[in-house]
């Protein structure tokens, strides 16, 4: 019997041969291409998951992989370090924020250490490190010189819970994405990174990234929210200014019946300080009326109405209700439509006007010098009009606002300016950076109460160290740069390594990896900062990562099964993702210690296609481990004895049928799993090795089977080696190698084997099918109607029939026609 695999100590093993050799270090060699695999950057919680352990593996087996594939591979580490759960986890237990993080870092470092990925983590930096964020810093201020921040009074979100300010898209539903806290809005001070001054390059080049999900495009460019219409002036009755109103519906002018106004516009402001009853309730009356823009002496009320977004457009509308009277779209004719707007053919009057109106295409009527002309004719002369009176024209909006990037807490990267009596808001001088919150390992935080009346949220007992020239404390925010400017970011000047070249190579990011809920914050924010490193000089690419694959999530049943009295399953829990505020997480250091990490690795791979969401289970994990203990018994104890190394192999054409059968399965195996590889089907690499083994397993002692039998093991081993990466290396050199697996060049299939001797079709009479037959291939037409009608199956379906015709595809199907 051979000997048990015992996982922990081969894994033990090989990692640490790997890191004394420095196998995955990244360095350039000449006339070989590069290939930057990233996975998302973990935040230091406490512990890793399964969602981490999934995550990881499949950026893993790309690294190893395209190593073999001949290039030089950077697979880096870092942490997402700074932010909210860190602070306030530092509070509850009396702490710096410093020392939990580290911590944290610490034990997840090692816990992603025992799953042997082939990070170079002598590139491993931490966001929270000075280090690092001396360059986020001197990177904000080349941005600032650039016009690319603005610091300006906005109403912002407030987390009334976390007490900070939060960007928009960390609101959920009303909610901070991580208190759950209703939102509250204030009017504060702010800065913003103006990301809106790229809003037509982000969305444009949306078109150029192929390699990019499309529910990830279509989720950012619904948020960047390009709509084209109409600015439209309408001024106001008796003063001298006009109120802008952005439209995407110019056609619709002649239906106005009023304006309204965002809560949150200036204007609505100014009004709720001069007469508090302007904004008792929403939508309220002003005492504002506005005129029509095409004029006629007809004016508008003006309202405050909190369905109106400050975020979109001016903050201003004009309203058309469904009313036939103001404005109506006729369909154009055709089939019938559901509408609350005139059908064609049908008079106005004859129409039953229901409380919602047409929006369509149609027809314009009421409409003076618009009726009769379609929608898309109807805007066009709308907008026409307007600009012959000055009063608009063509324009277009954004649903993307600039980015806010101010927090009123403590554990962040410190904004690198000041605000000083004398000179105003400045820059922290460049020797002086970084600039980091002071107080060291004994600073204490408090937390302001809710009810102050300039919200600060925490803020440390000991200020910031003022620079040389300003004596007032700095204020500190979170931001991020993106991963694919951050490979020398704990090395000197990363900048201007970038200038020189030395990172070029490695730019863009080949394939990036993460989950599909960072689609918008994250991965836009991300193409933010490359168009503004590339604006300031620092890098020539346009997008941080040419390709992204976003994994599903691993899920858990929360119920179980509810058995019977005699322990038979009658019902099974529903599943949901892992979470730790769930506390329904499976701890990955515990599955390792009890089948080891290529067991874990194995079972994230091949359970599910990526893509979707993976339900852990613990049948799952054992009969993955099943599979890793049976895969080393072959190797140890194979059925067929192995020839030394050094004998040549006999001849294809030598072997027997049933052999040669073998090899063609072996080289197909290999042309599917590079195929499944590039395309992320991890799954179906997985099973198609598992096809092979099983067929090896089966194979009888035979002459020249133990050949066949060599060469399918050290195939099955190689194509593996990124999934099951400990394992494939002992049994590589068991099977008599002394050289590394893990940089062993990739197989490549014999194309001559990967046709079929032999081809199976099917032989149809009158369109059914009656027999299938085994041919040549290559086969003619001729030799495939002999067989056909030779058949036992086929002639008795025949049954003294005539025969008009046989129709014969070769390689595919022979049609009998009577």
């Amino acid at each position: 019997m051979s000997e048990r695999y015992d996982a922990q100590a081969v894994e033990a093993k090989w990692q640490a041969a790997w890191e004394d050799a420095g196998l995955f270090r990244a360095e350039r060699t000449d006339g070989r291409p590069t290939y930057y695999v990233l996975e998302m950057f973990p935040y230091p919680s406490g512990r890793i998951h399964m969602g981490h352990v999934r995550n990881y593996t499949m950026g893993d087996v790309v690294a190893r992989y395209k190593r073999a594939r001949g290039f030089d591979v950077l697979h880096p580490m870092g942490w997402d370090a700074f932010g909210l759960p860190a602070e306030n986890a530092a509070f509850e237990r009396g702490v710096h924020p410093a020392e939990w993080t580290y911590a944290n870092i610490a034990t997840m470092r090692g816990q992603l250490r025992l799953m042997g990925l082939s990070i170079d983590w002598e590139r491993e930096f931490a966001t929270c490190h000075p280090g690092y964020y001396a360059h986020q810093q001197a990177l904000f201020l080349d941005f600032f010189e650039a016009g690319l921040v603005e610091r300006k009074e906005a109403w912002v979100n407030w987390d009334p819970v976390d007490h900070t300010v939060l960007a928009n898209e960390q609101v959920v539903d009303g909610r901070g994405w991580r208190s759950g806290a209703l939102i509250e809005k204030r009017r504060l001070a702010q800065w913003f990174f103006r990301i809106t001054r790229f809003a037509d390059e982000l969305l444009e080049a949306l078109e150029e990234l192929p390699r990019w999900p499309d529910k990830v495009r279509l989720m950012q460019r619904n948020w960047i929210g390009r709509s084209e219409g109409a600015r439209i002036l309408f001024p106001f009755e008796g003063r001298d200014e006009a109120l802008e109103v952005f439209t995407t519906r110019p056609d619709t002018l002649f239906g106005a019946s009023f304006c309204a106004l965002s809560p949150n516009h200036p204007l609505a402001t100014s009004l709720a300080e001069s007469d508090s009853r302007s904004r008792r309730s929403s939508p309220s009356a002003t005492w504002l009326a506005v005129r029509h823009p095409f004029g006629r002496g007809r004016t508008l009320p003006l309202y405050v109405a909190n369905f109106v977004l400050m975020d979109y457009g001016t903050g201003a509308i004009f309203g058309v209700p469904p009313t036939i009277s103001a404005i109506s779209i006729r369909p154009q004719p055709g089939p019938a439509r559901h509408s609350r707007g005139v059908p064609a053919g049908m008079d106005a009057d004859a129409v039953e006007i229901g409380d919602e109106a047409y929006v369509g295409d149609g027809t314009a009527i009421n409409s003076d010098f618009l009726n009769g002309l379609s929608v898309a004719e109807a805007k066009a002369r709308a907008i026409a009009a307007l600009a012959e009176r000055d009063a608009g024209g063509t324009a277009v909006s954004y649903r993307l606002r600039d980015w806010l990037i101010s927090r009123q807490r403590y554990w962040g990267c410190p904004i690198p300016m000041v605000h000083c009596t004398s000179c105003g808001v400045v820059p922290v001088p460049r020797d002086a950076l970084p600039s980091a919150p002071a107080g060291g390992r004994d600073l204490r935080l408090t937390r302001q109460p809710p009810s102050t009346a300039i919200p600060t949220g925490s803020t440390p007992r000991a200020r910031v160290a003022a620079p040389p020239r300003c004596g007032t404390p700095i204020r500190w925010t979170r931001s991020s740069i993106p991963p694919g400017t951050s490979r020398a970011s704990a090395r000197p000047a990363p900048m201007s390594r970038c200038r020189q070249g030395e990172v070029a190579p490695w730019l863009p990011v080949d394939q990036y990896i993460g989950g599909i809920e960072h689609a918008v914050l994250h991965l836009l924010y991300s193409r933010f900062f490359t168009k503004a490193l590339k604006l300031c000089g620092h890098v020539d690419i346009d997008e941080p990562f040419a390709g992204l694959f976003t994994q599903g999530m691993v899920e858990t049943r929360t119920d179980g099964l509810v058995a019977r009295e005699d322990g038979r399953p009658i019902a099974i829990g529903r599943s949901e993702a892992m979470s730790k505020s769930k506390r329904n997480t499976v701890d990955p250091e515990a599955i390792i210690e009890a089948y080891g990490a290529d067991t874990a690795r194995l079972f994230m791979l091949s359970d599910s296609p990526p893509e979707r969401d993976l339900e852990w289970t613990d049948t799952g994990v054992k009969g993955a481990w099943r599979y890793v203990a049976a895969l080393w018994r072959l190797v140890l104890s194979p059925p067929v004895a192995l020839p030394p190394r050094d004998v040549a192999a006999p001849a294809h054409d030598t072997l027997a049928t049933p052999l040669r059968g073998v090899r063609r399965t072996i080289h197909k195996t290999i042309a599917g799993v590079t195929e499944d590889l590039e395309r992320f089907r991890f799954n179906r690499a997985v099973a198609r090795v598992r096809e092979l083994t099983n067929a090896l397993a089966a194979m009888e002692d035979v002459p020249g089977a133990g050949h066949v039998m060599r060469e399918g093991l050290e195939t099955a081993i190689r194509l593996l080696g990124p999934v099951v990466p400990h394992l494939a290396e002992e049994a590589w050199r068991r099977l008599g190698h002394d050289s590394w697996l893990a940089r062993e060049p990739w197989p490549e299939p014999d194309p001559a084997l990967l046709a079929d001797d032999i081809v199976v079709i099917a032989v149809q009479v009158d369109g059914k099918k009656r027999a299938t037959i085994s041919l040549p291939a290559g086969h003619g037409k001729a030799e495939a109607e002999s067989a056909a009608m030779a058949d036992g199956g086929v002639r008795r379906a025949l049954a003294g029939r005539d025969v008009r015709k046989v129709i014969v595809v070769p390689g595919r199907i022979v049609n009998v026609v009577t």
